[in-house]
Formats: C-alpha cells, sequence, structure tokens
C-alpha cells in the first residue's frame, strides 16, 4: 500500500485529509508531527509539506530537506505567499510538485493523482496516441460548444475509445453545464495542481457523462486569456492525447500564441459558423488567419449550424460558400426545441427525441470528427438538407 505523510496543518487540516482519504482509499494517510521529518528512509511514498515563501530561512531549510530525502519519497510543497522565484528554486531543490495556498481539493486531488500513477501511466514505447479535434467559432453563439458536446457524447456511447471535451473558451465556456457537470475539474484546478500536465491522469480526474464521455471544464469565474500560454496548451494537450482516444477542444473564438498552437498541433479543425452575412464575414476573417497562420492545408470541416427555412430565403447557402470561397462539409438544420431541451438537461439529443434531423446532422459530424475510433459508414458530405 502506498503511504502519503502530512506535515502538520500543510493542506488545511483534518476535514482535507478526510476528504483525501475517501477519494484514496487504496493509500494509507499518516499526519506527521508540525517540524518536517529529518530522516524520511523509505517510510512514505508521498511527503506534503507547508512552507511560507516569505520566510527565507524556512525556504532555505526546505531546500537542504529536499535535497537530503530519499528519491523513493516525492515532496509535495504547500507554498505559502507564493511568488515565481520561490517556486523555482524549490522545484530545482527537487519538489515534485508546488501548489500555491489554499490548495483546493481538487488541485490536490490531481496532484496526489498524477504521482501516485506516474509510473503506470508514462506512455509504453510504441504506443498510439489519440487525436485532437480543435473548435473553432466564427464569432459568439455559433452552437460550436453545442455540436463539440453532442459529437462527444455519440461517439463516447459507442465505446471504441474514450473521449474527451476540453472546454479551453477560458472566459465564457459552458460544456460541462451542457453535460450536467457543474462540478467537474477545471482547466484552473489542472494548471494550479502544479507541473506535469503530460503526466496529469486526466482518465481518472475528470467528470464523466452518463453516455462515458469525459469533460475538462472551462474555470467557474472569468480568466484572463494568458492564463494559458503555448508551451502549457502543448503541455496538456499532450496529456490529453495520452489519455484519450479523441479529445475535442473547445476553443475562444479569438486568437492567440496558445490557441494557435492548439490549432497547429490539432489533427482536424472543425470551424462552426451560422447561415448570415455577419457570420459568413467571420468565417471568411477565420479563414483568412488560417491561411496567413500556414493552416490552409490543415485537415479542415466547415460547419453551417443551425440552418432555417427563412434564412435560406434571405441568404442561400450557395450564396455563402461563394462569399467563403468553398463549401460546406456539413449542414445542420435548426431544431431550437429540441437542442434547448437537451442542452437545459444535460442529455443527449437522442435521449429528448429520436430520428430528428438535427440529431443525424450531428451524427454525421460524429463520423467525420472521429478519425480512427469508430466512424461509422457510410459517410457522406453534407447535411440532412440543401436548397
Amino acid at each position: 500500500m502506498q503511504k502519503v505523510g502530512v506535515v502538520g496543518d500543510a493542506i488545511g487540516g483534518q476535514d482535507v485529509l478526510s476528504s483525501l482519504v475517501r477519494l484514496f482509499p487504496g493509500v494509507e494517510f499518516k499526519c506527521l508531527k508540525p517540524a518536517w521529518p529529518e530522516s524520511l528512509g523509505g517510510d512514505f511514498d508521498i511527503l506534503i509539506v507547508g512552507v511560507s515563501a516569505t520566510n527565507a530561512g524556512e525556504v532555505d531549510e526546505a531546500c537542504r530537506r529536499l535535497q537530503a530525502t530519499s528519491p523513493q519519497c516525492q515532496v509535495v510543497i504547500a507554498l505559502r505567499d507564493a511568488d515565481v522565484n520561490t517556486t523555482r528554486l524549490l522545484s530545482r531543490a527537487g519538489a515534485a510538485d508546488i501548489l500555491p495556498t489554499p490548495v483546493t481539493d481538487a488541485a490536490l486531488a490531481l496532484s496526489l493523482e498524477r504521482l501516485l500513477v506516474r509510473e503506470a501511466s508514462q506512455p509504453k514505447p510504441g504506443e498510439q496516441r489519440g487525436e485532437v479535434v480543435a473548435f473553432l467559432k466564427a464569432g459568439g453563439g455559433v452552437g460550436a460548444t453545442t455540436l463539440a458536446v453532442q459529437a462527444a457524447a455519440i461517439l463516447a456511447a459507442r465505446r471504441k475509445g474514450e473521449v474527451c471535451v476540453a472546454d479551453l473558451d477560458l472566459q465564457f465556456g459552458a460544456a460541462a453545464l451542457y453535460l450536467d457537470l457543474n462540478e467537474a475539474v477545471t482547466v484552473t484546478d489542472v494548471l494550479a495542481s502544479g507541473g506535469g500536465l503530460a503526466d496529469t491522469p486526466f482518465v481518472h480526474a475528470l467528470g464523466t457523462h452518463r453516455s462515458g464521455a469525459r469533460i475538462l471544464a472551462a474555470p467557474h469565474d472569468l480568466t484572463p486569456l494568458d492564463s494559458l500560454t503555448a508551451p502549457l496548451a502543448d503541455a496538456l494537450i499532450g496529456g490529453l492525447r495520452r489519455n484519450f482516444a479523441l479529445t475535442l477542444v473547445d476553443l475562444p473564438s479569438v486568437w492567440t500564441a496558445w490557441t494557435n498552437q492548439v490549432l497547429q498541433s490539432a489533427d482536424r479543425i472543425v470551424l462552426v459558423t451560422q447561415l448570415s452575412v455577419p457570420h459568413v464575414h467571420l468565417a471568411k476573417r477565420q479563414l483568412d488567419v488560417m491561411r496567413i497562420q500556414r493552416l490552409a492545408d490543415h485537415p479542415t470541416l466547415l460547419v453551417c449550424n443551425a440552418v432555417s427555412a427563412d434564412q435560406q430565403a434571405a441568404l442561400t447557402l450557395k450564396a455563402a460558400e461563394r462569399a467563403l470561397g468553398r463549401s460546406f462539409d456539413i449542414v445542420v438544420p435548426e431544431d431550437r426545441r429540441t437542442v434547448l431541451a437537451a442542452t437545459n438537461q444535460g442529455v443527449e439529443i437522442s435521449a429528448v427525441r429520436t430520428g430528428t434531423k438535427v440529431e443525424q446532422a450531428v451524427s454525421l459530424l460524429a463520423d467525420r470528427v472521429a478519425g480512427t475510433i469508430g466512424a461509422v459508414e457510410p459517410s457522406r458530405r453534407f447535411g440532412l438538407w440543401r436548397r
């Protein structure tokens, strides 16, 4: 049995410790004296210690202890008044993870999970990595999130591989709400859990929808877009690839260094727009930026979502395609009542009504994004109807 030692009140008291015991029934947790043990030997697999960044003597002592600690024991530092310099110093001294206080339950659980299963979760030589599909919006409100979560639910239900939705719309993401997983682990929880994103055991940590789809939720609070960087995004995508056969990444409509990195590393891109003059112009702008960023030859599906007869009367699909310089790959018909009911209930469209045209169109989209994990043949190019 693996053992975790907690020094003093490093994690905030007995309630947090009791919560960890429930989360990790196969691990033995032990409270230690307030002082960091001078010698650990092979007593513990993980040691959690509190350190104050404003106390130079305490930081120096922590560095000394880290360097003297047995390699078999991984040390997690709960760092009070954290700053960049102290974090780097402790990391270089050998800390396995550094968690700024107050440490959230989710961040601590993710950190422990990663360290406890690190050896088992390392990719094997020749192990195939999963695929990543990035969903890009032509402006807000086009329904890209709905399409991503519904496609993920369809594919997960086929049980041909683990499927995840990663909501990286840091400011207005709502994928977890669409799947009724309000308490799902968020991107900020993952970032707060410390380094080693590529080693995070997402398949064990993330919330699971009834279809089997996993969700990495957007932050609960509005979060600056620069909270993610290109290296962090790259590490995050690497970890998701290792854990899931397919990851659908819901991106914001804006361009940053890290969103560009995600698009560059994606196996396929889904650009979602709607049938209106403003949305067609925004979609054209996104295609132009993709060309500038050398993504023009990247496998890209162009989806026109929620198309109604009234919209077609004002702007035909053919006219929109001429303006865009390319054809739509999939056209999803408007069915506001069915889609809204599925969103409000956090269920698949088929759970509200079966056999609808919108369900068939979303199933077609799922086939096209599925890659190697179980697309249904024969595949078709367009949605259910065109005028």
